[in-house]
């Protein structure tokens, strides 16, 4: 199984350590995660196999991307996406936040819009993310997801 990371100082081959991570998302609000650092997102991702860069070889992979956005305001949204490279088939799923707030939206230091409605408390995300880390990818159960599938296009706006 090959791991990659890009999140704040940590890019590489490799997963941070639980206590590498932990105070991005447990510190006191203010002191928690990277928004500093001109960025407010990550993404943890492993797969089968070893990692290639030809996009053939890497269709017939499984492969897992746990994406986090942070804001210091609403919350951590997170989103998981799982390739099955046997069936050639994608499921995602994202943070059940509020749902009542699909509609209302922020922007990332990136300018992309993002549901409030999918945004948890970084308490709650925390306990995915470590549970993501100690599972090897599998999605966690340590918080509500709601499937890509199931929310309306409303919530994806074109930018």
């Amino acid at each position: 199984m090959w791991k990659r990371v890009y999140f704040d100082e940590f890019f590489g081959d490799f997963w941070p350590s639980l206590d590498q991570l932990r105070p991005y998302f447990l510190l006191p609000p203010g002191q928690r995660w990277f928004f500093d650092s001109g960025n407010d997102g990550a993404v943890l991702s492993a797969g089968t196999g070893e990692y290639t860069g030809d996009p053939v070889a890497r269709r017939a992979q499984d492969k897992v991307d746990f994406y986090i956005n942070g804001h210091p305001t609403h919350g951590v949204l997170l989103f998981y996406r799982r390739w099955d490279g046997r069936h050639q088939k994608q499921q995602g799923f994202y943070s059940r936040g509020d749902l009542t707030r699909l509609n209302e939206f922020v922007r990332t230091l990136h300018d992309d819009r993002l549901s409030v409605g999918l945004f948890i408390p970084f308490e709650q995300a925390w306990n995915a993310v470590k549970e993501f880390i100690e599972t090897d990818g599998a999605l966690p159960t340590s918080i509500a997801w709601i499937a890509s599938r199931d929310l309306p296009p409303e919530v994806f706006p074109e930018p």
